[in-house]
């Protein structure tokens, strides 16, 4: 789905056309509401989903019409009027020419419920789209990539808030019932909670490849955020590596637990992305009572932010 039109704007019109599946706009209306021409706009749209956007949407109308027959037990009359057809036969023809099948028989023995389509755009029960990988990301991604992507992310922003801090907020204990055997960290200051989310980092690290482990004390922000961009290249690329020779399920001893702990690699990843997200969590909220808004650190905020 490449061309002019920007996948901005793509995707502009493909919400549009989704929140108004069950409204009768027409198309100057659709191109209206884009800031474009109708010619424009279809010949953008045409150019880059290899379909006009009339039949893009008539198309996403019948596989939600085959859906409801079949998931829904919908009658074929409602089927009918909720893809927008003033008359059932209308709507049987069309039906009967996109999935080769009546939508009697449908109901009764169809399987697929999508429409083929070049630009792998289909409608998404209940009331969604489905939009398949595009060729224009520019990082391709497994679950691993997001979860080590997500966490060098949060990190790095929760670091840079904290560099506007005077010290005397830097160093305020925030939380009144605070156990100082929490997880998240010994004193419940922005300076500290931060510095164990880096030192967490650095700690698993070590364990994973053998080294002693590293101190864990006071610091500056300056020094927090360069020991977070040099532990963020060291565990990215130590998990990354396990990912690649799958070896998820072997194990390695932790000489830094005392006594010694057995772990395997998998597991290890999932308590780190565990904790690690409660504890920055804890942070933001620290960051809420001295009423700095640093938003929630949504991982989708962070890939929308690379496209």
């Amino acid at each position: 789905m490449s061309s002019e039109i920007g996948r901005d704007r793509l995707r502009e019109f493909i919400d549009l056309v989704l929140h108004s599946l069950n409204e009768d706009l027409d198309a100057q209306s659709r191109a209206s509401a884009l800031g474009l021409s109708r010619f424009h706009l279809d010949r953008l749209v045409s150019a880059a989903m290899a379909e006009s956007p009339g039949a893009f949407r008539r198309r996403l109308l019948l596989e939600r019409a085959a859906w409801q027959l079949a998931e829904e037990g919908s009658s074929v009359t409602r089927a009918a009027f909720d893809a927008g057809y003033l008359s059932v036969e209308g709507f049987s023809r069309a039906f009967a020419r996109a999935f080769g099948l009546t939508p009697s028989r449908y109901r009764r023995d169809g399987r697929t419920r999508r429409v083929h389509a070049a630009n792998g755009v289909h409608f998404h029960p209940p009331g969604g789209i489905f939009i398949p990988e595009s060729d224009q990301r520019r990082t391709r991604m497994d679950m691993v990539d997001r979860l080590l992507g997500h966490d060098v992310w949060l990190t790095s922003k929760l670091i840079d808030a904290a560099s506007g801090l005077p010290d005397e907020d830097l160093d305020k204990r925030l939380f009144a019932d605070w156990n100082p055997d929490s997880v998240v960290a010994a004193d419940p200051t922005i300076r500290i909670m931060l510095g164990r989310v880096v030192w967490t980092r650095e700690n698993w690290t070590a364990a994973m490849a053998g080294r002693t482990a590293p101190e864990n004390g006071r610091a500056s922000i300056d020094e927090l955020r360069s020991r977070a961009e040099v532990g963020a290249r060291e565990f990215t690329s130590l998990i990354r590596r396990v990912r690649d020779r799958d070896e998820w399920d072997s194990a390695f001893v932790d000489a830094l637990c005392e006594p010694p702990e057995t772990f395997t690699y998998g597991g290890a990843f999932a308590h780190y992305i565990t904790f690690q997200a409660y504890r920055r969590l804890t942070i933001i909220k620290g960051f809420q009572q001295l009423g700095i808004d640093v938003g929630l650190g949504d991982p989708l905020e962070w890939e929308r932010s690379l496209v």
